[in-house]
């Protein structure tokens, strides 16, 4: 199957999403409580099922670690190389930055399980849970530097996924049994959160409110779409990853931004509609970098 047919779907889902929101008509309240079963309650138990199902062991998951934090390292990096360089408006900065390094999670894992099975996916779900932590500690400490740090550390704990990797990690190192019933419930919990997802996606595209950052933004979108999918094919070399987690690492490395940059963006007085408008605009030219990237990976 060409790649191109392998990201067609999750797309033509997130289209589905603009035209429920722009063309049909359905509101904006309902796609909020939509994003925010996803993030409470579906996507967790995608997580956690997914890290849970396959056994892991701790030192494969500290090369997981390794590899995540020098992706997440190249990202942070690039995005703040741009204040010296171009000299934005600090806030513009501080709220479109999270844009170079944070990543969609359901594009992510939908391709993943598209691309390798479950076995793909579960990989990707390890990334993403490793990931989740330190990312949000940048974006966060990024918006909010001049609040105390407790406010950063209260945003990590009470994040679900981070619970949800964590204990899904717990279960899966120490071997506890979940009762059959219980893993039914989550699988089809979670095989509704990524559908759903890209659907919420699709809703919050958005081409208007980037004027006057026009620098700033093709900074950001070169560093999400070509920088870190490049760092991540340096990295899964450097570190000798397997083949299956070298290609998984690129994918992760390649995917578009997440919407919820929005959501932190907003909540925290940042720039809301420069985030939405790169957001989509990385989220767009994934349809031709992700391809690109994915061909590289498997050749």
């Amino acid at each position: 199957m060409s790649v191109l047919l392998l990201v067609l779907p999750d797309f033509m889902l997130i289209g589905l999403g603009w035209l429920l929101y722009n063309k049909l008509r359905f509101s904006g309240d309902f796609f909020q409580h939509a994003e925010k079963l996803v993030y409470f309650v579906l996507f967790p138990a995608l997580l956690f099922h997914s890290i849970r199902q396959t056994p892991l062991s701790p030192s494969s998951a500290y090369q997981l670690l390794q590899a995540v934090l020098a992706l997440l390292a190249c990202g942070v990096a690039a995005v703040w190389l741009a204040m010296p360089v171009l000299r934005p408006q600090p806030m513009a900065h501080a709220s479109i930055a999270q844009c170079g390094y944070r990543f969609n999670t359901y594009i992510g894992l939908s391709l993943a399980l598209a691309m390798s099975g479950t076995e793909g996916q579960t990989v990707m779900a390890v990334i993403v849970g490793l990931s989740v932590p330190f990312a949000n500690v940048a974006a966060v400490h990024g918006l909010a530097r001049q609040q105390p740090g407790g406010r950063i550390l209260r945003e990590i704990v009470r994040n679900p996924l981070i619970i949800a990797t964590v204990a899904a990690l717990a279960f899966n190192f120490l071997h506890i049994p979940v009762p059959h019933v219980i893993d039914v419930v989550l699988s089809r919990l979670g095989a509704c959160a990524i559908a759903i997802g890209l659907m919420c996606v699709g809703a919050t595209l958005s081409l208007s409110g980037g004027r006057g950052a026009g620098k700033l933004m093709g900074w950001i979108v070169v560093v999400r779409l070509l920088l870190m999918p490049l760092a991540a094919i340096v990295i899964g070399w450097a570190l000798n990853l397997p083949p299956l987690e070298r290609q998984i690492l690129l994918l992760f490395g390649a995917l578009p931004t997440a919407s919820s940059a929005y959501v932190l963006a907003a909540r925290m007085g940042g720039n809301g509609p420069l985030v939405a408008v790169t957001m989509s605009v990385t989220t767009v030219l994934a349809v031709i970098t992700i391809p690109f990237w994915l061909t590289i990976g498997f050749n």
